[in-house]
């Protein structure tokens, strides 16, 4: 999916690839969404064809009516039922995004769908928000778009109950008149939802009209809403009263459209309200860091170079394909030798350990498979159960375990040794070149369950004040009053308030287990027991109950099938491990443990 022309492409815990906005609700709501909550077109039509094709209706001829419509009611009404805040309660109310624009011919099979659906469950179960734009023009808001809006809905059999107005200042009174007056709605259900000095005012500025109030009546609920959310207020408020800014480059291939990365950008700014900075993020074109850039538009190459060097730390996000990945690397390579902190995503994190492997390895030939297929040194490689051939829907994804190294940065900024974060990548580091990278100085301080696929890689203290990098994708778990330790520590380094003497208040505190000492234990051919069952309850939380294969049933699968995984013997080295069928300990009695060196705390 092109990021200009999609956008952010979202990962849930289940591996459902979806809009960004499902990322807004998640971050918003502090919700658990699943690939369901993501009700497209083309799945409907999907479900509808594979019914038809399985005889459920019968030989009759299928039409948008009622077969395409029942088919977006069942699917609203099966997936408003399953929980989304981690127990096993049902959901009391749900909410239903109804994109595009009023007239939209995409969306008018959804307009009837929902005009039934409010039929079938009555008036005072449902709860119509329409949100317009009131424009101005010569200093006057005007009505007249809203006006069309509503006649439309009106038309359609959707008359809306509250009507939303976005517009650059509070909406005029007389203007709120006028909108009640033609579209038939209270003056009092008429919210101006105008331009706030920072996003986290439209909550209160919807609680400030009573809103909640006005929805609960028209669903007849009997819930009082609550009068403020202090914690949110004292968020918003303290991002306004942030006086010193922090300048963090975004070095990536899709700047010229910043949605490409909205979860990154957010993960950013709530770090940075929690660190009393403003942010500023400078967008570093990585194309034009590249050497041949100098060659063709030498201002350009100076401009950009400039910028990368005024910022105070460097975060180098997700993407696909070799365009512009030459200049991260050196984005990469300026951040460790100037020792600006830096944080690498994804592809951020295989450009770090190319970066690595060419300047302290000595292999200039080091690269990805992704870019160069037969390079003699691609120090990132396919992933073995993965068929290099297939493009479409074949990526690591969702939520996966992550065991961390006691005593390392991830730890530090985690406080704690088993984690779960979502993944979307179909490469990873060559584990033949584990163990040259920890000779020279390298770490990697977070692996899968399996003790074989790299997650985390950093740099110790003694080289590099904050140096880390994931494989995994820490903004899709970043939320506005609790934001991801990665993104956390990243603005903390870049404003010179990290320290790792000394705990700051907004990293979580360390809740490692005191049995998670990861020592190998030759006897026990794993984990603890204490640990793996924090493990598996962990994993089973993160994916919700959908019964995903694990990175160890896959491993092993991909090895019977002849993957290409090689099975790295590294005796110096530790982190608990678990064992497919298929790979065991070496000859000379270890396992896989590709972390890091044991410590004199160890």
């Amino acid at each position: 999916m092109s990021p200009y022309e999609h956008g952010e492409v979202y990962v849930l815990n289940d591996g459902g690839e979806v809009d960004l906005d499902l990322g807004n609700y998640e971050r918003f709501l502090g919700t658990t969404l699943t690939k369901n909550h993501n009700l497209t077109t083309g799945k409907i039509y999907q479900s509808v064809i594979t019914r038809e094709r399985r005889g459920d209706y019968l030989g009759k001829t299928v039409q948008v009516i009622p077969h395409i419509t029942d088919a977006i009611i069942e699917w609203i009404e099966r997936v408003a039922a399953i929980p989304v805040d981690g127990t096993d309660r049902q959901p009391d109310v749900c909410i239903i995004e109804l994109g595009g624009t009023v007239g939209d011919i995409e969306s008018m099979v959804f307009l009837e769908a929902l005009r039934q659906l409010e039929y079938r469950v009555g008036t005072d179960n449902f709860c119509h928000v329409h949100v317009s734009l009131a424009p101005e023009a010569g200093g006057e808001q005007k009505s007249k778009p809203t006006q069309h809006a509503v006649r439309e809905l009106r038309a359609v059999g959707l008359p809306p109950h509250i009507i939303f107005c976005r517009s650059e200042r509070p909406l005029d009174r007389n203007v709120m008149k006028k909108i009640s007056q033609f579209c038939m709605v209270p003056p009092s259900h008429v919210i101006s939802v105008h331009n706030v000095s920072n996003i986290m005012f439209v909550p209160l500025l919807l609680l400030e009209q009573h809103v909640p109030t006005l929805i609960f009546g028209q669903l007849k609920r009997t819930t009082m809403p609550v009068d403020d959310i202090p914690e949110w207020r004292n968020l918003a408020m303290s991002i306004d009263r942030a006086a010193e800014t922090v300048r963090i480059a975004m070095v990536g291939k899709y700047t010229e459209f910043t949605d490409a990365y909205l979860s990154v950008n957010k993960s950013l700014y709530y770090a940075a309200s929690h660190a009393n900075r403003r942010l500023e993020i400078v967008w570093v074109d990585s194309v034009n860091l590249e050497q041949k850039m100098q060659a063709t538009r030498p201002e350009v190459f100076e401009a950009e170079w400039k910028k990368l060097a005024a910022a105070d730390g460097i975060l180098v996000p997700g993407g696909f394909g070799n365009r512009g990945v030459e200049g991260m690397v050196l984005a990469a390579h300026y951040a460790r030798k100037k020792k600006i902190p830096y944080l690498g995503i994804c592809l951020g994190m295989q450009v770090a350990v190319i970066e690595y492997c060419r300047g302290e390895l000595g292999l200039v030939t080091a690269n990805s498979e992704e870019f160069d297929r037969d390079g003699t040194d691609n120090v990132i490689m396919y992933m073995p159960e993965i068929d290099p051939n297939t493009m479409g829907g074949n990526m690591r994804l969702g939520a996966r375990t992550t065991i961390i190294a006691r005593g390392s940065l991830a730890h530090y900024l985690y406080g704690q040794t088993v984690i779960s974060e979502r993944h979307r990548h179909r490469y990873e580091v060559n584990p033949k070149y584990i163990d040259r990278i920890h000779e020279a100085g390298g770490r990697f301080t977070g692996v899968d369950e399996t003790c074989q696929r790299m997650e985390i890689f950093e740099l110790p203290e003694e080289q590099h004040p904050f140096y880390i990098a994931s494989q995994f994708h820490p903004e899709f778990l970043s939320r506005p009053l609790k934001p991801s330790p990665l993104f956390m520590g990243l603005v903390l380094a870049a404003s010179k308030q990290f320290s790792r003497k000394v705990r700051h208040e907004k990293l979580p505190e360390d809740s490692s287990h005191p049995l998670h000492n990861f020592v190998w234990n030759p006897k026990a051919h794993g984990l603890s027991e204490e640990t793996k069952v924090e493990v598996e309850a962990i994993r089973a939380k993160a994916h919700d109950g959908t019964g995903r294969d694990s990175d160890a049933s896959s491993i092993t699968a991909a090895a019977a099938a002849g993957g290409r995984r090689s099975f790295v013997t590294t005796p110096k080295l530790f982190i608990p491990c678990f064992l497919g069928e298929s790979e065991g300990p070496s000859s000379s009695g270890q396992v896989a443990s590709p972390i890091g060196p044991l410590g004199e705390h160890e």
